[in-house]
């Protein structure tokens, strides 16, 4: 640094937080009104309504013994899941709003609180989460070497489940749907039964080679915003408006609709990956009109290409400039955000191979990259000129002109760091594998990551090609949102309205008024795509999001989705998803649980969920379609077991 010109103190510029160059991210719009997201009082969630009470209100139980019995048999039947991966912390839960805290902590920091201290402001939240006691059980339960095959079939016959698990130790196809999908359900256990595992992962990485389907279409056409152009967005603003579209508000009904409906699911939870790993919050004031072109011409173009791509096009994208304030850092006045989270969150990763002043040098490097009507824009006269140094990366940075081709350099710098191809592994391997992913696993990935150039399809390959991927059955729990899609897709929703669908809503379809419900259950959830506040994004281990009000919710909804209560989508009735269902209430049970959740629940939790019907129900009851009035009840109490939890 130049020591006779420092613009961190020579502007005299400070932030709200009283630290030179560091904002607090702007302004997090909190009403949907302004197409911010929604904060809810989880006491004031809507109560589920039908043949079952919510479980979780004891006002629905007075004086009903029978209720009181339903309500002890779903908590027994679904209250193993976390702790079947070895842990048992239900106590922290994700907080919807200044990023991720434990419930009832007061230690956690929120994004103000970390501002006003010197070093990174989001440490690495999967590992911080996993470092206590409540990982402790889940590395005793995860293989911690592996080995690497030729292909990942290869991989698969040699892997050999050793963890203690409810989940079929050696059902690898089960395991990859449930791992590569946002839910397995009839179809992608067909299709990979079909082709063999090699070729369908090989055909799922190329998402370009698989038609889209009906639901994806339907978004296309009715989610009018979301292919649109700034120019676009901006000439029809005031009409959409009028009609209470939102752009913003429609990238969020358009992700949720691709989880559900495509049959890209690699493609899909790729997309999702990104969007937490390389985070830029869905609401944001001044992104209304280019949040989905972030999504569109960053996260879905590079997904499943090279990283560097993918970062080098983010550092040029008006939607994360304006989210770290990047347009308010001049030579003259240097704003350190967007510099700090290349570092700590979007490359190398926390406390890894950098330092205060790297980011400074960092945050004097990237001036002069702006915005001017919504659009990227180089300002050279705004570029800091002089010699820059960072972790390895040194340049004279000796003329303005020049300026944006070394910050393009530092770019490509960072994304292919040794140190980023192992945060980078890091996070991948918890997304896909365990909360604590073995050593083994990680160094593999990372080394290809450096080898081929940041090539995300040759990681993955990796990732699968190891046994480690394949021994790690039941490792991983379901998210809310991951339950959500899970759950309705394993009741193959359907995309087109029902004939008896009626809405006085004339500006959007049944399809797009359905997902905009379902954003606001998953809102509720604290899991609504893209929209956590804070540029870390969503936690990825089961510590972040169990509790049991959550879990109950999730069931509530579940019960919803049986009973067709999501009325803009079609359905089938809960006594028609078997054909020709067997007579008898074990068998009956059985057909259930293996076309919704792919195993065959064992006697104990059979039991438990027949006398949810009944107390005297047994296996050999005779029962008709409706599971002698029950079947509601019944496939409920099949998405309450840790069987549909656990990915």
């Amino acid at each position: 640094m130049n020591e006779r010109y420092d613009p961190y103190y020579e502007s005299g510029y400070e932030d709200q937080t009283g630290r030179y160059g560091r904002p607090g991210y702007g302004s997090m719009r909190a009403d949907r009104g302004g197409s911010g997201p929604h904060f809810y009082d989880p006491n004031a969630m809507p109560r589920s309504r039908g043949g079952l009470p919510d479980i979780d209100d004891p006002e629905d139980y007075d004086d009903e013994p029978s209720k009181w019995r339903r309500r002890a048999a779903m908590v027994a039947i679904g209250g193993g899941a976390a702790a079947l991966i070895g842990g048992g912390a239900y106590a922290v839960t994700q907080f919807f709003g200044k990023g991720t805290q434990p419930a009832g902590s007061d230690s956690a920091a929120t994004a103000d609180a970390v501002a006003d201290t010197t070093g990174p402001a989001y440490v690495d939240q999967n590992q911080s989460l996993m470092n206590g006691n409540a990982g402790l059980g889940i590395r005793k339960n995860t293989p911690t070497s592996g080995s690497s095959f030729g292909t990942p079939a290869d991989a698969a016959k040699s892997a050999v489940v050793k963890a203690n698990t409810v989940l079929p130790k050696k059902d690898p196809v089960r395991h990859l749907a449930s791992r590569l999908t946002f839910g397995p359900n009839t179809k992608v256990i067909g299709d990979i039964n079909k082709l063999g595992i090699n070729a369908w992962i090989d055909k799922q990485l190329k998402p370009e080679t698989i038609p889209l389907t009906r639901g994806e279409q339907k978004a296309d056409s009715e989610l009018v915003t979301y292919a649109m152009s700034y120019d676009q967005l901006k000439t029809q603003r005031a009409d959409l408006d009028k009609k209470g579209i939102h752009a913003d508000d429609q990238n969020v009904r358009y992700t949720i609709a691709k989880q559900l409906f495509s049959d890209r699911q690699l493609f899909e939870m790729m997309c999702d990956f990104f969007n937490d790993y390389l985070h830029v919050a869905a609401f944001h004031d001044g992104n209304e009109l280019t949040r989905a072109s972030f999504d569109r011409d960053v996260i879905r173009k590079h997904a499943l290409g090279n990283y560097v791509d993918m970062f080098v096009a983010a550092n040029k994208h008006p939607a994360l400039l304006r989210y770290l304030d990047q347009q308010d850092s001049t030579k003259n006045q240097i704003n350190e955000n967007l510099a700090r989270e290349n570092l700590e969150l979007y490359t190398v990763g926390a406390f890894n191979g950098y330092n205060e002043t790297d980011v400074r040098q960092a945050a004097m490097l990237q001036t002069g990259r702006s915005i001017r009507d919504n659009q990227y824009v180089y300002r050279p006269e705004q570029h800091y000129v002089g010699p820059v140094k960072i972790m390895g990366f040194a340049h004279p940075n000796g003329d303005a002109a020049g300026g944006e081709a070394v910050q393009e350099a530092y770019f490509r710098y960072l994304a292919l760091h040794p140190n980023t191809a192992r945060y980078m592994a890091q996070n991948l391997a918890t997304r896909f594998v365990s909360d604590v992913p073995p050593k083994t696993l990680v160094d593999a990935m990372a080394k290809t990551y450096v080898d081929k150039k940041s090539n995300i399809p040759a990681v993955l390959v990796t990732m699968l090609s190891r046994t480690e991927f394949w021994e790690s059955v039941g490792q991983k729990v379901r998210r809310p949102g991951e339950y959500l899609t899970a759950t309705y897709r394993a009741l193959e929703i359907g995309a087109d309205a029902p004939t008896t669908f009626t809405s006085n809503n004339t500006n959007m379809s049944p399809m797009v008024q359905g997902l905009g419900d379902i954003m606001r259950k998953l809102e509720e959830f604290g899991h609504s795509p893209m929209e956590l506040p804070t540029p870390n994004g969503y936690a990825d281990v089961y510590v972040a999001w169990t509790s049991a009000g959550t879990m109950v919710n999730q069931w509530n909804d579940a019960y919803t989705a049986v009973t067709g209560g999501r009325r803009q989508f079609t359905w089938s009735k809960p006594e028609a998803l078997i054909a020709n269902p067997p007579n008898t209430a074990g068998a009956y049970l059985d057909a259930l649980t293996k076309k919704l959740i792919n195993v065959t629940l064992d006697n104990d939790r059979k039991n438990a969920i027949l006398h949810i019907v009944s107390p005297t129900m047994t296996a050999s009851t005779p029962v008709d379609a409706t599971f002698n009035g029950g079947i509601a009840a019944v496939v409920r109490a099949i998405f309450a077991t840790p069987h549909h939890h656990l990915r």
